[in-house]
């Protein structure tokens, strides 16, 4: 191959030497010897004044190193190059994510990634919250999806998308009935919550307080899954996030009815590490997700900037940090 014969000829002039060139290329040193030779030959010109030591260039040869120096390197940064996005994209993309992202949307995304990036794999893991922080700190996920994203001096957090919180109850509640919900009738209601260490947990109650409104928390669960499934055999009422009752909303074993006159919103962000590097294909999935919102990844900000500027704004929703 001519560019083999370049090469060997580029080696011979950087290292003064035929049998350095030579193991360079894994030939032998008559081989890079006759390499050479047959360049001259084709060329008409004697390139390298073998009679000297170390061995130098003739001025045709100067002549010719110049224009091939070039040549050689970019194509061995070419060849470096695909090699580096062939890993990239054939490397498995590791998500944490909590249990209510969405297992439908979620699915639609990883669809959407392997036509984009046929070569490459989307592994999802749903987790409790605090795993989630886990696996991204440890490092043995790229990045993972949380509500009320945080920052820390390890991490930092791009928002993703706001979900509202609406009034879930069964079929045959009352408040099912409705097309919206007033605050003040959720008062003295049985209602299935989450557990107390959790942040979305403190953000309900701090919302329910702001209102005046007390509820009979009659059972709590770490998860919407639970909390759902509590719902649908009548125990209780929940906020929940839309989203996540859309599918039992379309199969009629939960009613999501809005709030009337208040407004709670639930952020979902991403989480990564500050130093970790994403590789092509991680960071190709997570432009995808950012995308699917409407967000972009430049126009990210950590999480206290991003809910201060939600604060600023005077209006009456409420919006939970």
């Amino acid at each position: 191959m001519q560019f083999e014969a370049l090469k060997i000829f580029c080696d011979v002039v950087r290292h003064r030497s035929f049998s350095q060139a030579a193991a360079l290329n894994n030939v032998s040193q008559s081989a890079a010897s006759q390499t050479v030779l047959q360049l001259e030959r084709r060329l008409g010109v004697q390139l390298i004044d073998r009679s000297t030591r170390p061995l130098q260039l003739t001025p045709w040869g100067q002549v010719y190193y110049q224009g091939c120096q070039g040549l050689v390197e970019q194509y061995l940064e070419l060849e470096a190059s695909i090699r580096r996005q062939h890993q990239q994209r054939s490397c498995t993309v590791e998500v944490a994510a909590i249990y209510s992202v969405g297992l439908g949307d979620m699915g639609q995304l990883v669809e959407r990634f392997a036509q984009q990036q046929p070569h490459a794999r989307v592994h999802v893991e749903y987790l409790h919250p605090d795993r989630v922080y886990e696996r991204v700190l440890q490092g043995t996920a790229d990045f993972g999806l949380v509500s009320f994203p945080k920052t820390t001096r390890e991490l930092k957090a791009l928002p993703w998308r706001d979900e509202p919180m609406v009034v879930a109850c069964a079929p045959t509640h009352r408040l099912a009935r409705r097309s919206a919900v007033p605050i003040a009738a959720l008062a003295g209601e049985k209602y299935i919550h989450f557990d107390r260490g959790l942040v979305i947990r403190r953000e309900v109650d701090r919302f329910l307080r702001e209102h005046g409104v007390a509820v009979d928390v009659v059972i709590e669960f770490d998860n919407v899954e639970n909390i759902k499934q509590a719902v649908t055999l009548a125990a209780g009422i929940a906020l929940l996030p839309e989203p996540t009752l859309r599918r039992e909303v379309a199969a009629g074993t939960l009613a999501a009815v809005p709030l009337a006159d208040a407004r709670l919103v639930r952020p979902l962000g991403v989480v990564q590490r500050r130093q970790h590097r994403l590789s092509g294909a991680a960071q190709g999935f997570l432009d995808l997700l950012l995308q699917s919102s409407g967000r972009a990844a430049s126009n990210g900000v950590s999480g206290p900037q991003h809910h201060a500027n939600h604060r600023r704004r005077p209006t009456a929703a409420r919006r939970v940090r």
